[in-house]
C-alpha cells in the first residue's frame, strides 16, 4: 500500500470535519458509549459508499486508460473544490445539534444511515482513491483494498476523538478554536492533495 496513501488517509481522517464533529456531539451529550456506537455506525456506512464507489471505478476503469487519466483529474478538481468550499464553510455550531436520548442500536443505526446516505462521501471516495492507483492491477481489487483501509483508519481516529471527548467534555464545549482551525486543516489537505495530483501527472 502506497505510504502516501496512508499519509494522506491520517492527515484526512484526524482533521475535524462534520462525521467527527457528529461524533464528538454524541460524546459530548451523551457519552462514550454512544460516541463509539456513532463510531462504528458511520464506519459501516462509509464502507458501504466505498464499495459503490469501487465498482464504479473499476466499470469505468474498464473502458480505457484515457478514461482512466480523466478521472483522476476530475477527482484532482474536486478535491481543489473541497478543500476551498471547506475553508470558506461557516463554522457548525455544535448547541444547535443536541440529541435526544437514545438506546445505543438507534445511535449506531442512525450513524450508519448518515454516512450511507450521503453522496458526497461515495463521490469523495471516488475522487480520492484513483490518485493512489495504477492500471496494472485490477481497478476493483485496488479501490476495494484502498477504501476499507481509509475506513479502517478514519474510525481509529473517531474512535480516538470519541474517547477523547468524553473524557474532556467541559474543555472540548468551550475549544470553539480547534473547530476553526480544524476548517483550515482540512481545506489545505484537500488542497494540498489536489495540488499534487495535478503537478504528478
Amino acid at each position: 500500500m502506497p505510504s502516501a496513501f496512508l499519509i494522506a488517509s491520517v492527515i484526512l481522517a484526524v482533521t475535524p470535519g462534520p462525521g467527527v464533529l457528529y461524533i464528538v456531539t454524541r460524546s459530548l451529550t451523551q457519552g462514550r458509549r454512544f460516541g463509539l456506537a456513532s463510531v462504528a455506525g458511520v464506519a459501516l456506512g462509509n464502507l458501504g459508499n466505498a464499495i459503490g464507489a469501487s465498482i464504479g471505478l473499476a466499470a469505468v476503469f474498464a473502458v480505457s486508460a484515457l478514461a482512466f487519466t480523466l478521472v483522476k483529474y476530475l477527482g484532482a478538481l474536486y478535491l481543489l473544490y473541497l478543500g476551498i468550499h471547506a475553508v470558506r464553510a461557516p463554522q457548525l455550531d455544535r448547541a444547535s445539534a443536541m440529541p435526544a436520548p437514545a438506546s445505543l442500536q438507534r445511535i449506531f443505526r442512525d450513524g450508519f444511515i448518515v454516512a450511507l446516505l450521503n453522496p458526497k462521501t461515495a463521490i469523495f471516495f471516488a475522487a480520492f482513491l484513483p490518485q493512489f492507483m495504477n492500471t496494472e492491477s485490477p481497478a476493483i481489487v485496488q479501490s476495494l483494498m484502498l477504501g476499507s483501509a481509509f475506513v479502517a483508519i478514519a474510525a481509529a481516529t473517531d474512535t480516538a476523538y470519541a474517547l477523547a471527548a468524553g473524557a474532556l467534555a467541559p474543555l472540548l464545549t468551550r475549544a470553539r478554536g480547534v473547530r476553526a482551525l480544524g476548517r483550515y486543516l482540512t481545506g489545505g489537505s484537500f488542497i494540498g492533495l489536489g495540488i499534487y495530483t495535478v503537478a504528478r501527472n
